[in-house]
């Protein structure tokens, strides 16, 4: 620096990529950094208080100012001073909302040229996204910058970003203002919170190959050999110091450098899978292995698009199984960086695998070794009871499922797909039962160096005791079910009524129902009796529910009720022991769109009745 103090802006200056030149610059003492964000004020962590952004803060050499890019007042104030503006502020890629990129990226982007302009700013220097020229069908390989902006964006960031670059590039040369555009591909590093984060939650998530189609990172799409720039973040960094440099010098330099666009990567293409798999083995989990075409998947991200276009406004997060998504997965997104080498002088300064190296070392809290264990039985296991039951289903006694799956294998062959009678099918597993205890009673104590375990003779005894017992059970059910059958059809009991149709069809409410016909019968017409009502209502909704349930499942034959049910029994449970938490958190944000969307209807339909 010199003598005079010389100021630069960093819009969007606490975003990923803006971090590291903010530190950059200060590292360099190139400018007194202006960081400018939309947080009311900074908030560092341990290591950036420690740092050369923490110092800088405290010795003046930065500042914070919250500016909001569409307020033009609050950009003019944030530039005043300023020699240069690092423009790279932007909402994130991944929320597909139009209105909230068009606002920032090209509303924002035009009150950043004013003010520029007004200021009389000498230079600055956007950032855009290799995107810009990228429709998502066509595959892009060695891309020049000469590429025409696609008439078919890939998504509304895409889009707005290119319409606030044609506007960067139209304001050079505006009362002396020098612009450019940069156009980093695929930014990876420490402090990334979409990349690499995304790719371990998918890990985790699709660690038993159970949510491949929601996480499209699990599986590979597409046939894995496309190819694809990356680009570390410092060298993103390092490209708007080259473009700074370069526009800031002699006149034939700068004029040469100013109103372009420049593509910038790590000039080390790779086939994306395998940059994805080394992220992954790099972190302790399995890479992705099978392979699934794109055109395969895509109907299934229509439908995923579809449903979040009916639910984001209620609060439903960015899946990432949506068309485009899949198109950068699948298509090969590589750009020739000989321009910005030959106009701004840059180069990469950290090469793609010592990148890798430092990406991998900053997330130490997602390596798959550092992530919770589970402590005590799962959900799962406690709902069948932690028991045999739980044992068979769950998969934790492999021998014991087996022999389970067969014997209910060959139960259904034999008794429910060959629709037999009740007697038919009895005598035959008598006959079957009869045949194997026969045989396992003959059979030696010991055969191929295997123990055959007899079966005890007290397994089939009865003592006098127990049938006793037994028997007066089952009449004093018996008596019990007569004589309440025999009060309900005398039809003077409506209490009793009303308590034998809450217990067939499993309703609690019993209390409820007495509280409302006790009113009733007293003829009680106070706002007292409003809450047992109310209550009666919302418990016959329950019975109501009950009677549908029921019907359903009377509809469903025995035995298709065997061929879905059990197979779902014992891949349900263990599936979601598997993926516990991922499906109590999409359970959990389901309730909540629910509730938010019957709140909205309801508001909704009292607003109507008001009008009305």
């Amino acid at each position: 620096m010199s003598g005079e103090e010389r100021w630069c802006v960093v819009t969007g200056g606490r975003g990923f990529a803006a971090r590291h030149l903010v530190e950059m610059l200060i590292r360099y003492d190139m400018f007194s950094v202006r960081i400018a964000d939309l947080e009311p004020e900074i908030t560092l962590n341990t290591e950036e208080q420690n740092g050369v952004l923490g110092h800088a803060l405290k010795s003046g050499r930065a500042k914070y100012v919250s500016a909001d890019l569409r307020d033009k007042a609050q950009v003019l104030k944030a530039t005043e001073g300023a020699e240069v503006v690092f423009h790279m502020a932007a909402p994130n890629s991944s929320v597909n909302s139009h209105q909230l990129h068009y606002s920032v990226n090209v509303q924002g982007t035009k009150n950043v040229i004013d003010a520029c302009v007004e200021l009389k700013v000498k230079r600055l220097i956007y950032t855009s996204s290799a995107s810009v020229v990228f429709d998502g069908i066509h595959g892009i390989i060695n891309g020049e910058e000469s590429l025409p902006y696609t008439d078919k964006p890939l998504d509304s960031y895409s889009a707005t970003k290119a319409e606030g670059e044609a506007a960067i590039l139209k304001a050079n040369g505006l009362n002396g203002l020098l612009t450019c555009s940069l156009r980093p591909s695929s930014i990876f590093g420490p402090g990334d919170r979409l990349f690499v984060p995304s790719l371990v939650a998918a890990a985790r998530a699709g660690k038993s190959k159970f949510f491949a189609f929601t996480d499209a990172f699990v599986f590979m799409i597409g046939d894995g050999n496309n190819i694809y720039d990356f680009t570390y973040v410092e060298n993103v960094a390092h490209a708007h110091i080259c473009a700074d440099r370069a526009l800031a010098a002699e006149q034939e330099v700068a004029e040469k450098a100013a109103g372009q666009a420049y593509f910038i990567t790590n000039m080390e293409p790779i086939k994306f899978w395998e940059f994805t798999s080394l992220v992954l083995e790099g972190l302790g989990y399995e890479r992705p292995r099978i392979k699934i075409p794109a055109f395969a998947v895509m109907p299934i991200a229509h439908v995923i698009e579809w449903i979040y276009k009916i639910f984001g406004p209620y609060g439903m997060k960015v899946p990432q199984l949506i068309p485009s998504r899949i198109r950068l997965l699948s298509c090969s997104r590589s750009f020739n960086c000989s321009k910005a080498k030959d106009r701004l002088g840059y180069a990469p300064i950290v090469t793609l695998e010592e990148g890798l190296k430092r990406t991998l070392e900053s997330y130490p809290h997602l390596r798959a070794e550092n992530q919770p264990k589970r402590e005590g039985p799962s959900k799962a296991s406690i709902c069948l009871g932690s028991g045999r039951v739980a044992d068979t289903l769950l998969w934790k006694d492999k021998k014991q499922t087996l022999m389970t799956l067969l014997v209910l294998v060959a139960i259904y062959y034999n008794f429910i797909a060959s629709q037999s009678t009740i007697v038919t099918a009895a005598s035959k597993l008598l006959l079957v039962v009869s045949v194997f205890l026969f045989i396992h009673g003959n059979l030696p104590e010991k055969m191929f160096g295997y123990t055959v375990e007899k079966i005890p003779v007290s397994y089939f005894h009865l003592s006098e005791e127990r049938s006793h017992q037994i028997a007066l059970s089952v009449a004093s059910s018996w008596n019990a079910a007569v004589y309440v059958l025999k009060s309900v059809c005398k039809g003077n009991d409506w209490s009793l009524f009303l308590k034998v149709f809450a217990v067939l069809y499993r309703d609690a409410k019993l209390i409820v129902l007495e509280q409302m016909f006790s009113c009733y019968e007293s003829k009680l017409q106070s706002d007292t009796c409003y809450v047992p009502f109310a209550k009666f209502f919302h418990g016959m909704k329950q019975v109501v529910i009950s009677l549908l349930i029921l019907s359903f499942l009377g509809a469903i034959s025995l035995q298709t009720l065997f061929v879905i049910g059990l197979p779902v029994a014992f891949a349900a449970f263990y599936l979601y022991e598997k993926n516990e938490q991922a499906i109590d958190s999409m359970f959990l944000e389901a309730l909540s769109l629910g509730c938010k969307l019957k709140s909205d209807i309801t508001k909704k339909l009292v607003g109507f009745k008001k009008n009305d």
